[in-house]
């Protein structure tokens, strides 16, 4: 491998929006998430929404838009 061309690899905290915090080796030194394995509804079992600037509602209206189209 050449010398000087790659990133530096070092120990990096990922932060979870829930408080969950994995500490990890990356070339970013802080990261911070919104969703990780301690709350995903996939490895928890519990369903919950996460809306994202409104992107239930966007999909609400448009597909409310449609729905008058069709009747």
């Amino acid at each position: 491998m050449k010398k000087g061309i790659h990133p530096e690899y070092k120990i990096t905290t990922i932060r979870c929006a829930c408080g969950n915090e994995i500490v990890t080796r990356s070339t970013v030194e802080n990261l911070t998430v919104q969703v990780c394995s301690k709350c995903h509804p996939y490895f928890t079992g519990k369903q919950r929404i996460v809306d994202e600037t409104g992107r239930v509602e966007k999909f609400n209206r448009k597909y409310r838009r449609n729905q008058n189209k069709e009747n």
